[in-house]
């Protein structure tokens, strides 16, 4: 049984997350021929301040190209 686990930026909605869950679902089942019950996706929420990109967090990179104050 796949098991899918995406790590996500906090703030998405649940709306997203059930879209981004069904997709993944979708492909998963047709590439692995296999039935959607079989398939399991978890999502992992991320504060931006625990996030880094090239040793930065997202959030002061995000601070940084929006122009606001570093955190």
């Amino acid at each position: 049984m796949p098991f899918v686990n995406i790590q996500i930026l906090k703030g998405h909605s649940q709306d997203r997350k059930n879209e981004i869950a069904r997709r993944v679902t979708e492909a998963v089942s047709e590439v692995a021929e296999l039935p959607k019950e079989a398939i399991w996706v978890v999502f992992e929420d991320v504060a931006d301040t625990d996030w880094y990109v090239a040793g930065k967090t997202v959030k002061a990179t995000k601070s940084l190209r929006y122009g606001e104050k570093r955190a």
